[in-house]
């Protein structure tokens, strides 16, 4: 897959694709059927696929406090959606200059002129331009003046409801993983480089792994029962995200996993954590004393939950 970052950087022969335009925030399954209904597209049109993305998301330029946290970083995005079959994506840095295009000189820069697009898939409720002006029927009148073809995704309904990221979110902060992954197709995760700490899990006889997040802000915090796969094999364990209330630090979101049984150096190595219970909230000790027993509980925890539900398969 192709990664285009500004339209300043594409190609000719980049023009003439499908097109689909989105934040794709976890390429959940509703994700998924846009970009199946996008290589269906290109391949009866024998043209690339191309799913244009923004960085920073649209609400994190308006509102980077306010904004949800991210199902995905930037890395993991394009990985999901280089597993899809995507041709190419075109990142668009979303700027004061890309905000206050007008939606006809977004449809002339970006996919007339920038593109070539043949075929556009989108939702029928998407909005863009500058003040979300241009909506569905404007992008199909626009088709018409510019020989080009429009088309609604379907919405996909999982137990219920709508897919969604924001159900995705919702899913995750009620520690409900079954139905996160039956949006997802895929069980959550977090994946990051291993970095050295503070050591202070060796003081607490529970080795961890300190999992890089680069995120602003994570889609849940508390202890965790996990897994991850190391050397083709999967080892499970349980983790801790948040800010460590008991140890003195920054303030931001850290990714502690300790995995049972494992021996071995993981630092520098880049590890996919994957969610699959909620032990508990993350909480404040009154001493180290109390934080080493809270921890002790949570590892036995996690072996009785894991011998009465062993990981029997690589992950999806």
């Amino acid at each position: 897959m192709q990664l285009v970052r500004g339209l300043h950087n594409l190609q000719p022969q980049a023009r003439g694709c499908v097109v689909t335009i989105g934040n794709f925030d976890g390429v959940h399954r509703g994700h998924q059927a846009i970009l199946a209904r996008l290589r269906e597209r290109a391949a009866e049109l024998a043209v690339p696929s191309c799913v244009v993305i923004f960085e920073p998301q649209p609400r994190e330029f308006f509102g980077p406090d306010t904004a949800p946290a991210r199902l995905t970083r930037l890395r993991d995005k394009l990985a999901l959606l280089a597993a899809e079959g995507v041709d190419m994506v075109l990142c668009l840095a979303f700027n004061r200059r890309l905000r206050e295009l007008s939606a006809a000189e977004f449809v002339q820069r970006v996919l007339v002129d920038g593109l070539g697009v043949k075929d556009l898939e989108i939702g029928d409720d998407f909005r863009f331009g500058c003040d979300r002006a241009g909506d569905f029927e404007f992008l199909k009148a626009a088709g018409q003046r510019h020989g080009f073809s429009v088309d609604a995704s379907t919405t996909v309904e999982v137990l219920g409801g709508r897919v969604s990221s924001t159900r995705v979110r919702q899913a995750l902060a009620d520690g409900d993983f079954e139905l996160a992954e039956a949006l997802l197709g895929r069980p959550f995760r977090i994946a990051g480089r291993v970095l050295h700490g503070q050591k202070l899990g060796r003081q607490l006889d529970a080795p961890t792994a300190n999992v890089q997040l680069k995120r602003r802000k994570v889609p849940l915090t508390g202890v965790y029962l996990v897994s991850c796969e190391v050397d083709g094999v999967i080892q499970p364990g349980v983790a801790n995200i948040g800010v460590r209330p008991s140890v003195a630090g920054d303030g931001s979101a850290h990714l502690e996993v300790h995995l049972l049984d494992f021996a071995g150096d993981l630092y520098g190595r880049r590890l996919s954590v994957a969610f699959h219970h909620k032990l508990r909230d993350e909480q404040r000790f009154a001493s180290l004393e109390a934080l080493k027993a809270a921890i002790a509980a949570d590892i036995a925890a996690a072996r009785d939950y894991w011998q009465s539900h062993p990981l029997m398969k690589s992950p999806k």
